[in-house]
């Protein structure tokens, strides 16, 4: 998924300037899912600074869940349930390369329960385009539609699309410290 991403920072003079107006560089489509992308967009640690050096934090992230007061900035688009449900879908190859591409969100996937898992993060989602489902504890299901929003509170969950196009939701993700 090509995403432009603009970046501003200041000049040696203390004037804005476009620091960046490319293409988002850490992007991935998914071969083991097809329709799958996530595209990592910004992140900040707890205490961000605005050094007039800008440096690309994508570049050499380590995980894309953020530590408390951290955030994360991504694009995710979700592909079909029934893409998972083909005879050719591969779980296994899927699952590495989520781990690869996705690190830190990919081991809190639950194994035995697709798709479900808990992040210690406050989570801002927006449906951009499509429609998708989020499920909670005990069936509990919300459907959502572009231009609806999430406030997602470190709860278990997972995103189903049970339509026939993908749905593209950007998340900003907020590092917590779990109290219970």
């Amino acid at each position: 998924m090509k995403i432009k991403r603009v970046v501003t920072g200041r000049s040696d003079a203390g004037e804005s300037v476009f620091v960046s107006t490319d293409p988002a560089p850490r992007t991935h489509d998914f071969e083991h899912v097809p329709g799958m992308s996530i595209t990592q967009l910004w992140s900040t640690p707890a205490l961000p600074s605005l050094d007039a050096r800008i440096v690309d934090p994508t570049e050499v992230l380590k995980s894309i869940v953020p530590g408390a007061g951290g955030t994360q900035f991504m694009i995710v688009a979700f592909p079909p349930d029934r893409v998972a449900l083909s005879p050719s879908f591969d779980g296994a190859a899927a699952g590495a390369e989520n781990l690869r591409h996705a690190p830190g969100l990919a081991e809190k996937f639950e194994p035995d329960n697709p798709g479900m898992h808990t992040t210690d993060t406050i989570d801002y989602g927006i449906v951009l385009r499509g429609e998708i489902f989020l499920e909670l504890d005990g069936g509990r299901i919300e459907h959502l539609h572009a231009g609806d929003v999430v406030v997602q509170n470190g709860t278990r969950h997972a995103w189903r699309n049970r339509s026939d196009e993908v749905a593209l939701i950007a998340f900003v993700l907020i590092g917590a410290a779990r109290k219970t």
